[in-house]
């Protein structure tokens, strides 16, 4: 069980926040600092991408309103390459309506949390989706 606890070392966690609004990858950065993760950030669907290619995160935070590739295509994407289909996915969207939720977990997202994120639910899913990177290991 991974219970966040401030005085723990997350850094063997790698994660990846993508959004095409910086001062939102801020926020999540800021939100989530107090447990050392290494976050990296992308600002559109290919710089996403790219970055998944260049080191596997354990974790994507994921808008999928982006210009581009979209998050929607990053989710197909990852999930048709067995390279990236396990990678965990947590889609954080202004998009809240059923069709998107569900077009979101058809593709293959783990957890959608909609735009403004409230701190606890984002705490909360990023540790679910943590634990399923753990018990893999």
């Amino acid at each position: 069980m991974l219970n966040f606890d401030p005085n723990h070392d997350y850094s063997k966690y790698n994660i990846l926040a993508v959004d095409d609004i910086p001062l939102n990858l801020v926020l999540v950065q800021k939100m989530l600092s107090r447990f050392k993760f290494e976050i990296r950030t992308a600002g559109n669907g290919q710089q996403a991408l790219d970055a998944v290619a260049e080191r596997k995160p354990d974790l994507i935070l994921l808008d999928l309103m982006m210009p581009g590739i979209d998050g929607f295509e990053v989710i197909k994407r990852l999930r048709q390459d067995p390279a990236t289909a396990d990678i965990r996915i947590v889609i954080l969207s202004a998009l809240n309506s059923n069709e998107d939720v569900v077009k979101g977990f058809d593709l293959g997202a783990n957890d959608f949390i909609m735009k403004p994120i409230i701190m606890e639910k984002l705490f909360n899913s990023v540790a679910t989706q943590l634990q399923f990177v753990e018990s893999k290991d």
